[in-house]
């Protein structure tokens, strides 16, 4: 109970300095965020991440399929999945 009464207090709290601060800070804010994720170095670090993530996701597909045709061989016969028939890891914009 403490902490979701510390949560409300600081929402609370952030609420009445970002009305004090008005839109002319928000816009700082703002305008700082943009500079900071067009940055060339945090976009390789996202184009990194992204690459990482469908690397994952592609082997996480060929474990799945694997996975479903131990099932399959051990319940009824010689039906078999590949990588290939499930589908692709989604794509996200970076």
């Amino acid at each position: 109970m403490k902490g979701k009464l510390a949560v409300l207090a600081g929402v609370g709290v952030g609420y009445v300095l970002g009305t004090r601060a008005g839109r002319g800070r928000y816009e700082q804010i703002r305008e700082g965020a943009q500079r900071v994720w067009q940055d060339p170095r945090v976009a390789e670090k996202r184009h990194q991440a992204a690459t990482v993530a469908k690397d994952q996701a592609t082997a996480a597909k060929d474990v799945v399929a694997d996975k479903v045709n131990e099932k399959v061989h051990k319940s009824d016969g010689p039906h078999s999945v590949s990588a290939d028939d499930l589908p692709d890891a989604p794509s996200y914009p970076v």
